[in-house]
């Protein structure tokens, strides 16, 4: 699963689709989803005694979150002796690693591996969980993780980092899709609609204060998020006009440049209708600022 996951992400970034995670990977002769198909949290295929997988969905009636640098997990019901309670209590007792698939909205989750079930506690119903950075051994065959494979001294630390970024992530991931989302999955600048291509562009930055809200967000292809990063495109608040810089406009390279940046030169940049969704009118005026004193 672990390898399979990769492979995914690969290929279509860090958030996957429900379809594709209850289809699953080959196992054998037979498909495995790495999900609940029926949409319980707690998954433990037939034949394995330990649980392979945990989610948290949009609208879950439990509380799970991260806490203090842990997952807090709630336990399936009420009965800690249920046999999907059991399956991930085997886990901590064995050391067993298993993928935790985090929704950042409905039927899309983060998918970070490999969690550890590093406590239970009977009285609260949960089970606290971490991630490590550095992959995992199992079967003596070595995986790769999803948080970077950070190269820390101790375990404790290293998992503290590692739960540290699912956390990041999960939150850097929601921003995009609901950027995503209200620009209706295509570029603000040229309208390209392959979303492994498009990215959730702030505005202002994070360092300088910016919010992960959509209004501070533009839904940009990469090279427009490239380019407007580094001021070689700027958009006037007054109509939402794409400007390119000077000494760009007047440069000669290839079709990309001549077609993907100074194509762009007065177009009208789209922006969702809802007045909620549409960039923010004091972001855009503060990056006009800095694109007009760079060019």
């Amino acid at each position: 699963m672990f390898c399979w996951l990769q492979e995914q992400v690969a290929v279509g970034g860090d958030v996957l689709p429900r379809a594709l995670l209850t289809e699953g990977f080959r196992f054998g002769d037979r498909k495995m989803p790495a999900l609940h198909p029926a949409g319980r949290g707690i998954w433990k295929p037939k034949g394995l005694t330990t649980a392979l997988s945990l989610t948290t969905a949009v609208g879950s009636p439990y509380s799970d979150r991260i806490e203090d640098d842990r997952l807090l997990y709630s336990y399936q019901g009420q009965d800690p002796e249920s046999s999907d309670n059991r399956a991930v209590r085997r886990a901590l007792e064995e050391s067993t690693p298993l993928a935790y698939f985090w929704a950042v909205k409905r039927s899309w989750y983060l998918a970070a591996w490999p969690m550890f079930v590093v406590g239970d506690d009977l009285q609260a119903l949960r089970f606290t969980v971490q991630a490590d950075p550095m992959g995992a051994t199992l079967g003596g065959a070595s995986f790769t993780g999803s948080m970077g494979g950070a190269q820390i001294a101790g375990e404790a630390q290293r998992r503290t980092y590692g739960t540290q970024q699912v956390q990041i992530r999960h939150g850097q991931q929601r921003f995009r899709e609901r950027v995503l989302t209200a620009y209706q999955t295509r570029c603000a600048m040229c309208r390209l609609s392959h979303r492994e291509l498009l990215d959730a562009a702030h505005i202002i930055p994070d360092a300088d204060g910016g919010k992960p809200e959509v209004p501070n967000g533009l839904a940009l292809c990469k090279i427009h998020h490239a380019a407007f990063d580094s001021r070689v495109l700027g958009i006037n608040p007054e109509g939402h006009r794409i400007r390119v810089r000077e000494d760009v406009l007047e440069g000669v390279d290839g079709p990309m440049l001549r077609h993907g940046i100074q194509g762009m030169d007065g177009k009208r940049l789209w922006v969702p209708r809802s007045p909620e969704l549409k960039p923010s009118p004091g972001g855009l005026r503060r990056q006009w600022d800095l694109f007009t004193k760079t060019a």
